[in-house]
């Protein structure tokens, strides 16, 4: 899954915030992710990174629709709209989206459900304890958590998610449609990202396909003491371990390095049996 953040505030700093126009940057960039071997794009308006100031579903509008109406004619992968929002969902779907990348796991916006129900969109559920007060910032290495606290990390996490799984369900999603995520970036400390990212594999359990997202995510800055842009080897070792634990979508910037990661790590642990 390849990023494509429609917001100036990016953590990871690739955001759409130049002179030129948005949607032509985001249909070359959509363009050579996509030809680098990305199989989905995500669309984002909104900054979720530790700390960010949330925006109004208005300003997201603006700024995710007229892109994904103009990659849904451009490219021909599934686009999926980072958002959760319903009114932000809909609007998306309507121009092209066919998958909501919800990072609230359903638990912002209750209508958001319905929206995906009556759509037939896929579903990717996120687990997430973020809370501001335990965000922490550091001029170099970027936003962390801090103050997370879990009684028992995975199993915590697991729980959550099946509370998002029961909302999902009760909307008249069907389980076909979701697909988890376990948040590894929100609501985490460095070193429990590191172990849910280890343990991933106890999330199979549920029964869902796996998504990752650790991308240049600050708990690699912060293990290798490394700024933003020097995170793509540790971006490598995270995308390679959480395949081998189990992950089945990794959501990354660098998509032309990650396929070379994921192809070969499936060829070690996943070989095609002839």
């Amino acid at each position: 899954m390849g990023i494509i953040n429609a917001t100036p505030d990016s953590f990871s700093g690739d955001g759409l915030n130049s002179e030129d126009d948005p949607v032509q940057a985001a249909i070359l960039l959509a363009q050579r992710l996509v030809a680098d071997g990305a199989h989905l794009l995500d669309v984002g308006g909104e900054s979720t990174r530790p700390g960010a100031t949330p925006v109004s579903a208005e300003t997201e509008l603006n700024r995710v629709t007229p892109i994904i109406k103009a990659l849904a004619a451009t490219v021909e992968v599934p686009i999926s709209i980072d958002t959760s929002k319903a009114t932000v969902a809909r609007s998306a779907l309507d121009a092209g989206a066919s998958i909501v990348n919800d990072v609230s796991g359903l638990m912002f916006d209750n209508k958001l459900g319905e929206v995906v129900a009556s759509r037939g969109a896929a579903l990717i559920l996120m687990h997430n304890r973020s809370r501001k007060e335990d965000a922490s910032s550091d001029e170099r290495l970027g936003g962390r958590y801090v103050g997370s606290t879990y009684d028992k990390l995975i199993e915590d996490i697991s729980r959550d998610l099946e509370e998002s799984i029961t909302i999902a369900f009760s909307a008249g999603i069907d389980k076909n449609q979701i697909i988890l995520d376990p948040g590894i970036g929100f609501g985490k400390t460095v070193e429990q990202n590191l172990r849910l990212l280890n343990e991933l594999g106890k999330l199979e359990n549920l029964g869902y396909p796996l998504l990752i997202g650790p991308s240049r995510k600050s708990f690699i800055g912060y293990t290798l003491d490394l700024q933003m842009e020097d995170r793509l080897e540790g971006t490598a070792a995270a995308v390679a371990v959480g395949i081998t634990r189990g992950a089945d979508i990794v959501r990354v910037h660098d998509v032309r390095e990650m396929v070379r990661v994921a192809q070969m790590t499936d060829a070690l642990v996943r070989p095609v049996q002839d």
